[in-house]
């Protein structure tokens, strides 16, 4: 396989990923973080850091509307939950750096 085709696929396969977790609202990043170690924040860090690499600008929150598919504010505030007890714990013993 050549690299633009290589590119094109990650990217597509990228914005499958963002669409899969737009449609899965209820997931919550705490859940993420715990089963995978890695959440939409941290796909909305990587981004930046990507686009950095190529010299490109991104601010984090502009970045994170992209992962988010609106204003992480508004995400929040719409459909993000208080963690409970139990995803505290799971989180805090599973050692998660969130990158």
């Amino acid at each position: 396989m050549d690299d633009s085709s290589r590119t094109e696929l990650e990217a597509a396969t990228f914005r499958r990923l963002v669409q899969h977790l737009d449609e899965n609202k209820d997931v919550q990043n705490i859940d993420l973080m715990n089963l995978a170690g890695f959440c939409r924040n941290c796909l909305s860090k990587w981004y930046r850091a990507a686009a950095e690499d190529k010299g490109i600008d991104l601010d984090y929150e502009e970045v994170r509307e992209i992962v988010y598919g609106m204003p992480y504010a508004d995400w929040k505030d719409k459909f993000q939950k208080e963690a409970t007890a139990e995803q505290k714990a799971a989180f805090d013993a599973g050692n998660h750096e969130h990158n």
